[in-house]
């Protein structure tokens, strides 16, 4: 069913960034399909999805499967690196994940695993990257309309801390095991992590960092762990809220989950009237965590609404 579906999810979420586009679909060079839903047959959800879509033949497609909740991070660094070494490139990265792959009933010896079944949720999410947008007035049909500049990426693992997140297959699927020192371990280590990325991007010095005046796109990975980044990096009730929501309203829904932090953060910022898409901001960080434990963080710069 999930070899099924997730291809399924993947066409609806990508049906409507090209349609927010507005570009043809000619102009997709590569895609990257990721999913920690499941792992399946040959050819993979990323054939299917482009033959459902109907991309041309000569799209380099790239299937990841199991990065798990850093995936999102882990995805958009890499479509960066492809989008900026190939001229005129459009990489069409689409998530998809159904929490039915990652159920499991509880025993006596691992009751940890009921803190996924709790958190987890389904969606699918789909973008365009590109460098070098298409700004031509004299042809207003094919003029690209950014939303966010990836302008770092970097991954960092925390040592020795392969056991505190965790998943392996068992009948059913993926069974994940959530320990309760992941939220102090990701709180203790993000700020950090943020500092060495806007260092090696050269955008800002470490003594101007105020974390309030940055945007935030933080994984929603758990109630427990954004409170306690909210309160190590001493940030303001509001800077968290796009990721609440999205927790509330979807749950954790594994990588995809900050690309809905991302369209929740834009499209607010539009709607209250703010100067930018990151809630009037320029500067701002994507930060994903996942088993590992991994840590991906992204240097933002919003872009004028």
């Amino acid at each position: 069913m999930l070899m099924e579906e997730i291809p399924k999810l993947g066409k609806e979420a990508t049906l409507n960034a090209i349609r927010e586009w507005g570009q043809p679909l000619s102009r997709i060079t590569h895609l990257i399909f990721y999913t920690t839903s499941c792992l399946c047959n040959t050819p993979g959800p990323d054939y299917h999805l482009a033959k459902l879509v109907g991309l041309s033949p000569t799209v380099n497609r790239f299937m990841i499967f199991n990065t798990g909740c850093h995936g999102g991070g882990t995805i958009l660094r890499v479509a960066k690196d492809i989008a900026e070494n190939n001229a005129g490139s459009r990489v069409l990265v689409v998530w998809a994940e159904v929490a039915l792959a990652y159920f499991h009933g509880p025993n006596s010896n691992d009751m940890d695993v009921l803190v996924g079944q709790g958190l987890f949720g389904d969606g699918a999410a789909a973008i365009i990257i590109g460098a070098d947008p298409n700004n031509n007035n004299n042809n207003p049909n094919c003029i690209e309309v950014p939303l966010f500049e990836l302008i770092f990426a970097s991954q960092t693992t925390i040592p020795n801390t392969e056991s505190v997140l965790r998943a392996r297959p068992e009948e059913m699927g993926l069974v994940y095991y959530i320990g309760k020192e992941v939220p102090s371990l990701v709180s203790e280590n993000i700020g950090k992590c943020i500092i060495e990325a806007f260092d090696s991007s050269g955008m800002m010095r470490n003594d101007r960092m105020d974390w309030n005046n940055l945007f935030h796109v933080i994984h929603p990975g758990g109630p427990a762990v954004l409170d306690r980044i909210e309160k190590k990096l001493g940030l303001k009730e509001e800077k968290l809220r796009a990721s609440r929501k999205v927790l509330r309203q979807y749950g954790n829904m594994m990588s995809l989950s900050v690309i809905f932090v991302l369209d929740e953060m834009r499209k607010r910022s539009k709607i209250e009237g703010k100067s930018t898409t990151g809630e009037g901001l320029e500067w701002g960080v994507l930060a994903g965590f996942g088993p590992g434990i991994s840590l991906e963080i992204i240097v933002l710069r919003s872009i004028s609404i």
